[in-house]
């Protein structure tokens, strides 16, 4: 059955993109036309699931490449940015920090003085995972770490498998509201969103977007204890748990290394905006100068085995939709077509409109990166003669796609964790959660509101 889904899916993205290239589309090139099919093509592609995401999207970007639909600097520009480096930096400082055994350390650190039963345990999930955004700037590797001390505490309670679906379900939902409270918590999309509105440094962005995403990750939280509830009252074997903590041993030299330049790298983005360094660059130093003799010792060769290449190519297609639709004057005339030309008076009307808006346009395309290159240009566009900030534009098309999914696809954080051998839960509990959630996002765009009118982004 999935083998089929899967073919009408490769067939159906086919179809549209045939449609869409021949149809009368009048304001758009061909090139913009060719964009458009392409890119609906790819995304009903992802939504289907047809292939690795990966593979998808190397697809995408060759068919971009071989009909000329823009220059290959255009359609690769994301190489020439920070933003992709930045990945692979992350990616390798979070094998450093789970590696050396340090995030599991600290992991059972907290779980031994805080955890003790079920509300506990999945309050636990998002403690940590807002405690290691500043250790681990990416939430893939973060959440699997969290999600594999997470495992130990499922055997330890005799957790039913049911409920060990709900603990992991949580560990990647934490994921994404709580990895937009630091502009390194998650290391690709965050700087990606704060370069529409120019430099953003760490402690701007902290102020702007953190209390906004941490109402919302409050929300999150709140939401899941609510819709899922446990079979069975758990009771916590905290032996068990000293036993996984007694054998990692004493702090090694490669732990202490490893927090000294994790430490380092966090000093450096929080005084960014201080010394104009580009955060994707600090990220990839600190993690190239891990493996240097003497200072470092830390990274190994086959630490590169750890930066997944399917993720880089992902991104890339993610980004060219964006550069690649604004070159072909695709994001501009589906910002005329489907975006009002004018918005309310009112700022929470205005924010609603936009966020409403936004989450449409995400249910479309799939791709929280795709979304923002579409809408934010656009929205920035309506709104310039009104006095919101950019960064303003800009929070409530983020919150309202980044925060918020209806099924895995729609958000990576929640793609990557789904199935048995990642975070055991399926495509039922991102429905369940999904309709509560866009509240939740709705209830935080207007919090956030009143937020910017205190800090003066609103006029």
């Amino acid at each position: 059955m999935k083998r089929y889904s899967k073919a009408a899916g490769f067939f159906g993205g086919i179809v549209l993109c045939a449609v869409l290239c021949l149809l009368p589309l009048e304001g758009l090139s061909r090139e913009g036309q060719l964009c458009l099919g392409l890119t609906l093509m790819t995304v009903v592609w992802w939504a289907a699931q047809i292939a690795q995401s990966g593979y998808v999207s190397g697809v995408y970007l060759m068919l971009l490449c071989l009909f000329k639909v823009a220059e290959p600097s255009v359609i690769f520009s994301g190489w020439t940015g920070s933003t992709i480096w930045l990945v692979a930096g992350a990616y390798l400082i979070a094998s450093a920090v789970r590696g050396s055994g340090l995030g599991e350390r600290l992991s059972y650190w907290f779980i031994l003085r805080f955890v003790r039963g079920w509300r506990s345990i999945l309050v636990s999930v998002f403690a940590l995972t807002l405690i290691l955004s500043l250790l681990i700037p990416h939430p893939w590797p973060r959440a699997f770490l969290i999600m594999s001390v997470m495992l130990v505490v499922i055997r330890s309670a005799r957790i039913p498998r049911a409920d060990g679906v709900i603990v992991g379900f949580t560990v990647f939902a934490a994921s994404v509201p709580v990895s937009l409270i630091f502009l390194t918590g998650d290391a690709t999309i965050n700087p990606l969103a704060a370069s529409y509105a120019g430099e953003v440094s760490f402690l701007r962005w902290l102020q702007v977007i953190g209390p906004p995403a941490l109402l919302l990750s409050v929300l999150t939280l709140g939401l899941i204890l609510l819709l899922f509830r446990p079979s069975a009252q758990v009771k916590l074997d905290l032996e068990e748990i000293r036993a996984a903590q007694a054998k990692l041993g004493r702090l090694t030299e490669r732990e202490l290394r490893t927090l000294v330049w994790v430490v380092a790298a966090i000093a450096l983005w929080l005084t960014n905006g201080f010394t104009g360094l580009d955060i994707g660059w600090i990220t990839l130093l600190i993690a190239m100068l891990m493996s240097m003799p003497v200072v470092g010792g830390v990274l190994e060769a086959k630490d590169w085995g750890e930066v997944p290449v399917h993720v880089m190519v992902f991104l890339t297609a993610a980004i060219a939709i964006g550069r690649v639709g604004a070159a072909t004057g695709m994001n501009g005339w589906i910002a005329d077509t489907l975006l009002p030309a004018a918005m309310p008076d009112s700022p929470v009307l205005t924010a609603l409109c936009i966020a409403g808006l936004s989450v449409a346009v995400h249910m479309l395309m799939g791709s929280v990166i795709a979304v923002m290159g579409v809408t934010i240009p656009a929205f920035l566009s309506i709104t310039a003669g009104t006095g919101i900030s950019p960064l303003a534009v800009i929070g409530i098309v983020y919150l309202s796609v980044a925060g918020h999914y209806c099924l895995p696809f729609h958000h990576l954080n929640m793609l990557v964790g789904q199935g048995k051998e990642n975070g055991m839960y399926t495509q039922r509990e991102t429905l369940k959660m999904s309709l509560p959630l866009l509240c939740a996002v709705l209830v935080t765009v207007v919090c956030a509101v009143f937020w910017w009118g205190a800090l003066g982004l609103l006029g």
